[in-house]
């Protein structure tokens, strides 16, 4: 979770299991920044959510063939596919099936914390380039359902700080349960972000430009026991189990909170490769592994 340090006016509430978060620098503007955030993640949620059977996307998927769906949707898919193809597969929109058959088959506020034991089912992910995508022409194939959580919140945190800087003048932050972009004019020194996965885990403060985004992935905080057997939401498309627990958290700064989020995920499937691979990326990265040990890489911002 990254939650802001700052004096600026803050409005939160909860949405998608977790906490939806607008700070601007201009307090008259908040009002119509939070309305302007809430309308655009209940559209998003209409276009995409895998817990809504009147979702567009449930609706792609029932028809099995082409169809044309919203402009919202395909910059939906779009996102996701491009984040399979930057990742080599590693962060893959057809785990939707997998992840409901472990249990995570609605809105986490309503998924048991512990269950029944249920088999390990090791097997590949149908795989993203099954999804076609054709301008707004989509083809989902029978039997394949898309899950873009590992995409749509961060890419919605873009739009929703992008949309409200550009209608209302103020500089802005949003946050979507840490995915986090800033847009406009932001304040003297930077947007200052306390960084923390969990209560207990090491935290930080960084201070980001504005116009930088941050995210964090994790797998401790979406999680589940069934049989004893703790699982959590980033599963590895090879297995469609979730990735080994190497690291408790990592955190990225990118221009875009959609490629952070991109970079994130992949690292917790990518597991001991993962501080290479960023290395590589030349992103900032902070990982924090089992043990609680912090490493930073990629020129991470000072920590204060």
């Amino acid at each position: 979770m990254n939650a802001l340090l700052t004096g600026d006016t803050v409005a939160e509430w909860p949405v998608w299991s977790t906490t939806a978060r607008v700070v601007v620098t201009e307090p008259a503007a908040l009002a119509d920044a939070r309305a302007l955030v809430e309308a655009e993640l209940a559209a998003v949620d209409r276009a995409c959510s895998r817990f809504r059977p009147d979702s567009e996307l449930a609706a792609a998927e029932r028809a099995g063939e082409e169809v044309e769906v919203s402009e919202l949707l395909a910059d939906l898919v779009t996102a996701a596919l491009e984040a399979a193809r930057r990742t080599d597969g590693d962060v893959d929109p057809t785990l939707g099936d997998a992840l409901a058959y472990l249990g995570y088959d609605r809105d986490l506020a309503l998924v048991e914390a512990d269950g029944p034991a249920i088999p390990v089912w090791v097997r590949p992910a149908p795989g993203w380039r099954r999804i076609r995508l054709d301008g707004r022409r989509l083809t989902v194939p029978r039997g394949v359902r898309v899950d873009l959580g590992a995409t749509a919140k961060a890419w919605t945190a873009d739009r929703c700080a992008r949309l409200a800087a550009g209608a209302l003048g103020t500089g802005v932050l949003v946050e979507l349960g840490g995915d986090l972009a800033t847009a406009g004019a932001g304040p003297a020194g930077g947007w200052r972000i306390f960084v923390r996965d969990r209560p207990g885990d090491p935290a930080c403060v960084v201070a980001v430009p504005s116009g930088a985004a941050m995210a964090t992935s994790s797998t401790t905080g979406r999680s589940w026991r069934r049989g004893g057997r703790l699982l959590h939401h980033v599963l590895d498309p090879r297995t469609c189990q979730p990735a080994p627990r190497v690291w408790r958290s990592v955190t990225v700064v990118a221009d875009r909170c959609v490629d952070a989020n991109t970079w994130t995920t992949a690292a917790l499937v990518r597991g001991d490769a993962a501080p290479v691979w960023l290395a590589g990326l030349g992103v900032p990265a902070r990982l924090v592994d089992q043990s609680g040990r912090v490493h930073v890489l990629g020129g991470w911002p000072e920590e204060s």
